[in-house]
């Protein structure tokens, strides 16, 4: 029975932005790219994802026996925790992963007690339900630069760092886009304004590294790429801008945790500080809506990213 809350964006070249209803609408996306009747899913939201992913391949003609890869970026559970689950609707796809996140696609035993250190257990299983591994022998470990054809069309990986150790991206010079991932920060869509996109880095615990951080951004942007999906949420385009912003903010996430580094009570301290500091760039961009509304859209992330720069600043050398 068709799935009530689809929600697709085409964006051309033949790909798809998928919304996974993760959370919150526009949150988390799936990108489905397609060619030569050919099909590749880019990162695939949780278990409950699936269905809807599987719809959007039935509204686009496509049968699940001609998808050839799901393409994770990373194995953050909003990335690929449906992945096992997907991988078992796709009889012919094979997983692409970064070596480093490879074994926790295939055992994920430790990729789950992370998560439910992280998010405790029950809003763990809320959120992400009952992780299934993918068989070995349906898994590709990707290289740095090793390339992936999907009918022809050319998806390259590229590891970037700072988010995660485990995080690759892929440069799709056919469509001019690389698909970030985490790599190149976050940019909801409510936050659009006059002023384009607005963006800011993701520090989650446990792998945030400023430096690879930089290095990443440099990464994607010596593609000299037209445009970038990024899975929370899908296409931006004014990327020198972009890049700019970004950079700027993983320096003033920094800044703003050792601030706090000697606090009594340092995560509400880092907590509040982060707030005001988004709710003042947030209306510098001209958002027009309220500060409880600006609270909504980055709450998520001011928690788990207070998580992560607490643990780069107790674990810095």
């Amino acid at each position: 029975m068709p799935a009530t809350n689809l929600r697709m964006t085409d964006h051309g070249n033949g790909i798809t932005a998928i919304d996974t209803d993760l959370l919150r609408p526009w949150f988390d996306a799936s990108h489905l790219v397609i060619e030569d009747g050919r099909a590749a899913f880019i990162d695939c939201g949780v278990n409950a994802s699936v269905p809807l992913l599987l719809e959007a391949l039935a509204c686009k003609n496509v049968d699940v026996a001609d998808v050839d890869y799901l393409l994770l970026t990373h194995v953050h559970l909003d990335h690929a925790g449906g992945a096992g689950a997907l991988m078992q609707s796709l009889p012919n796809a094979k997983a692409v992963l970064h070596p480093r996140g490879a074994p926790h696609m295939i055992d994920p035993g430790k990729l789950i007690k992370g998560a439910q250190a992280v998010y405790g257990e029950d809003e763990y299983y809320r959120q992400y339900g009952d992780i299934q591994p993918i068989p070995a022998e349906r898994v590709i470990v990707a290289g740095h630069e090793e390339d992936f054809s999907l009918g022809g069309r050319v998806f390259r990986s590229v590891y970037t760092e700072g988010h995660a150790r485990h995080h690759h991206c892929f440069y799709d010079p056919s469509a001019d886009a690389v698909f970030t991932g985490d790599s190149f920060g976050l940019s909801y869509r409510e936050l659009d304004t006059e002023k384009g996109e607005f963006i800011y880095p993701t520090t989650t615990p446990v792998h945030f590294d400023p430096p690879e951080a930089h290095k990443a951004i440099d990464t994607i942007m010596g593609f000299e790429p037209r445009q970038l999906f990024l899975t929370h949420y899908s296409r931006v385009t004014d990327l020198e801008r972009l890049a700019t912003d970004l950079n700027q903010r993983i320096d003033d996430f920094v800044g703003l945790v050792t601030r706090h580094a000697d606090s009594a009570d340092r995560t509400a301290d880092v907590h509040a500080s982060m707030y005001d500091y988004f709710i003042d760039e947030i209306r510098e961009h001209g958002f027009a809506g309220s500060d409880d509304d600006i609270r909504d859209i980055v709450g998520k992330d001011v928690v788990l990213n207070t998580m992560g720069l607490e643990f780069w600043l107790d674990h810095r050398r």
